[in-house]
């Protein structure tokens, strides 16, 4: 029986989401699961309280490359995570373990990967495909850049979001309803943590975690 009770599935097709939770529940006996379409409803669902395990489709609406994933690793605060994409490529997989996932499943593989997959997880391991090894398909300095994104806080992450949508400080602050100095902060310390010097700077870096640049 697994330790795992509860399950949070982030993923906006709704009949993959449905199907996953009943897998999880009848193959792996997970007890209850909450399936969401958005980061920002994953987001709130983990306000209202913590799975215990997170499984995350990296193709959302609402949010762009790596950055919905090291979001919501920040605010599970140690809830391991697995994402289960259809971009099984090895550059996608590198980053994700990159960012912080605990393991990788292909959408199109078969009960027994999940099977696996759990183990690891139970033994404290992480979970990857078959065939992938470490630094497989890993593009020179990306995984440096993933760990820069991830030392980002929940708040800077956001900004940096914004700034990646073209939006200057007083925009960024009226709508996060902070001081544009409190603003300016964050820039600073992000600009310090990615390691530029500039805005865009830092928005190419943030680029570089964007599903297109990964599987060129």
């Amino acid at each position: 029986m697994t330790r795992f009770r509860s399950a949070l599935i982030v993923e906006d097709h709704p009949l993959f989401g449905e199907a996953l939770g009943l897998t999880l529940q009848s193959f792996i006996g997970i007890q209850t699961t909450r399936v969401v379409g958005q980061l920002s409803a994953a987001l709130e669902a983990l306000g209202e309280g913590r799975p215990d395990v997170i499984l995350l489709d990296l193709h959302l609406p609402d949010v762009t490359g790596m950055e919905g994933l090291i979001r919501l690793v920040q605010a599970a605060e140690g809830v391991p995570l697995v994402v289960v994409s259809s971009l099984a490529e090895p550059r996608v997989i590198a980053a994700a373990l990159a960012a912080g996932a605990r393991g990788f499943i292909p959408k199109h593989a078969g009960r027994e990967s999940f099977a696996a997959a759990f183990a690891a997880l139970e033994a404290g391991g992480i979970f990857t495909p078959e065939g992938y090894g470490p630094g497989t398909g890993e593009a020179p300095g990306e995984g440096e850049t993933i760990a820069r994104l991830k030392t980002l806080t929940r708040q800077q992450a956001l900004i940096l979001q914004l700034i990646c949508a073209g939006k200057p400080n007083k925009v960024i602050a009226w709508e996060l309803s902070v001081a544009e100095t409190t603003v300016k902060a964050h820039v600073t310390a992000i600009m310090r943590k990615l390691g530029v010097t500039s805005r865009t700077q830092a928005v190419l870096m943030a680029g570089g975690a964007n599903f297109a640049q990964l599987l060129e």
